[in-house]
């Protein structure tokens, strides 16, 4: 079902942009994905949700006075209890680095980096259940670990939230991982490959809907982004990684199955 109002903990829930240019991201995204934006108003620091026939599908927000002038995509896992999960984080070798803390009756979360630096977040819900809609167009379709150490996502994810892993049929283990919340595919962790510049930090990745994915290539590149690879064909969909003029990083992908 494209239609969600909950997430199993250890499921990415939501997606959200951080930027140095607020203006710059709504008229590329809403260019890229004919998204609406609803403003959360100036108490919130002017967070923006993404709307896809009025359905939550992903947030961006400003990035706060004196942080790097680089836009960057987080994904939130799902949580039952936050503060358990900070516990939990420190003592598998992570970092907190936000929080927790409530949002306006919203949810409750926090920032953290795990032990290989890659950051992401924890979202517990109160009133925002998450991305209201996903695996069509427009909307976010999977979220991925690309990583240097494969054994060590499964430690940390696998130790903190509960996660297990799975291999991709005829795909080496050591490669790409599917990760699993009870019996659900809810994502994968994928080793880097050799070609990605070594100074390119271990990161989650979000992939996006787009029903024609050509035709959102060349968006991309009209409205000032830049297709970072030539598209590929794959058992799973047509996709590519792209970024925003401001340099976040997302994926887009007709997939085969949502």
């Amino acid at each position: 079902m494209a239609e969600r109002d909950g997430y199993d903990p250890g499921t990415p829930s939501w997606v959200d942009l951080t930027t140095p240019d607020l203006e710059g991201a709504l008229r590329f995204y809403g260019g890229l994905f004919g998204w609406e934006f609803e403003d959360a108003g100036e108490e919130a620091g002017h967070y923006h949700q993404a709307l896809v026939r009025g359905r939550r599908v992903a947030g961006i927000g400003p990035a706060q006075p004196g942080s790097p002038p680089v836009a960057y995509w987080t994904t939130y896992l799902s949580s039952a209890d936050v503060d358990a999960d900070a516990a939990a984080i420190g003592e598998a070798g992570g970092n907190v680095m936000f929080g927790p803390m409530d949002v306006f009756g919203q949810g409750r979360f926090l920032v953290a980096a795990d032990p290989e630096g890659a950051m992401f977040g924890v979202w517990q819900a109160q009133a925002h259940k998450g991305a209201q809609l996903v695996n069509e167009n427009a909307a976010p379709t999977w979220n991925e670990r690309m990583t240097r150490d494969i054994e060590g996502v499964k430690r940390f994810y696998g130790g903190v939230f509960g996660i297990g892993f799975e291999d991709l049929p005829d795909t080496p283990a050591s490669t790409y991982q599917l990760l699993k919340v009870g019996e659900n595919l809810v994502g994968g962790t994928f080793a880097m490959p050799a070609d990605v510049p070594a100074e390119a930090p271990p990161h989650w990745l979000t992939y996006f809907w787009l029903d024609d994915v050509d035709a959102g290539f060349a968006r991309v590149r009209d409205l000032g982004g830049t297709v970072l690879r030539d598209p590929i064909d794959s058992p799973y969909g047509r996709y590519a990684p792209v970024q925003d003029p401001q340099g976040g990083t997302f994926c887009l992908i007709r997939g085969a199955n949502p």
